[in-house]
């Protein structure tokens, strides 16, 4: 029965750390936009990678290691 003594106010600390943390992630922004990060996975890329039909640059004369 004793430890109630030390449970009680253990737990009423965590519950105020907690109800602080969650205050702090409110007014820091951490929940603004739930909606948004799960949609932009469905987006499609304004520049979509083809494979073989990238732009090579044009190789002008001898342009290797000269020694």
């Amino acid at each position: 029965m004793n430890i109630l003594y030390l449970l009680i106010p253990i737990g009423i600390i965590f519950l105020g750390v907690a109800i602080g943390l969650f205050v702090w992630a409110i007014r820091s922004g951490q929940y603004d936009d739930m909606e948004g990060p799960a949609h932009r996975i469905l987006m499609d890329d304004d520049d979509p990678k083809i494979p073989g039909n990238e732009n090579k640059p044009e190789v002008e004369g001898n342009q290797g290691d000269e020694r």
